[in-house]
């Protein structure tokens, strides 16, 4: 703020008191030693109010920003352990894509439930990525984002115009706002 709107408590604006204790000095008029450190207390209490609300202002913006800190050190702490995991969860994947339709429909009692085991872990693995903001990338039919994908081939087509998403090697995962692994794509190209 400034002096010209700072107001002392009983209203009397404080470039007033600075001037008659300028004139005061200067010979003006006779200067009361008490009027001179009133007016000096409240110059210094002004300066204080001044600090201490800097001081609160300056306090909330670090709180609020070692809020949005710890939210991120949450989100991103296990950014590592759980790039390790997208394997074991491509893995999974494989080894149902492996298994065609038609032997699972002659695969016996013990083979059912082992598909269905590591089904139903595929699944768990995915919602314990969900439940940690980790997500897959939506890549088919998307535009090419370099910060996502990662481009492998190109696809001539006429089909769809270029730097479309045609097909998806690997799966890429998010976390939050980040990538956690770009996924492999093939690219439309005009032919």
């Amino acid at each position: 703020m400034t002096q010209e709107h700072d107001k002392t408590e009983d209203g009397q604006d404080e470039n007033l008191a600075a001037e008659a204790l300028n004139e005061a000095l200067n010979g003006a008029a006779t200067v009361d030693p008490k009027d001179v450190e009133i007016i000096t207390l409240r110059d210094e209490v002004a300066a204080s109010k001044d600090r201490l609300l800097r001081l609160a202002a300056e306090m909330e913006n670090l709180r609020k920003r070692t809020e949005r800190e710890k939210a991120e050190a949450t989100l991103y702490a296990a950014t590592n352990f759980a790039r390790d995991l997208l394997s074991v969860a491509d893995n999974l994947g494989r080894a149902l894509q492996a298994l065609p339709q038609e032997e699972r429909d002659r695969a016996g009692e013990v083979e059912r439930n082992l598909i269905a085991g590591v089904e139903v872990t595929e699944r768990e693995l995915l919602n314990v990525f969900q439940r940690h903001g980790i997500r897959k990338i939506e890549t088919v039919g998307a535009k090419f984002d370099p910060n996502f994908h990662q481009a492998i081939f190109e696809v001539p087509t006429s089909e769809k115009p270029p730097g479309i998403v045609m097909q998806e090697l690997q799966s890429g995962y998010q976390v939050g706002e980040r990538c956690l692994r770009p996924a492999m794509v093939g690219v439309s190209k005009a032919e």
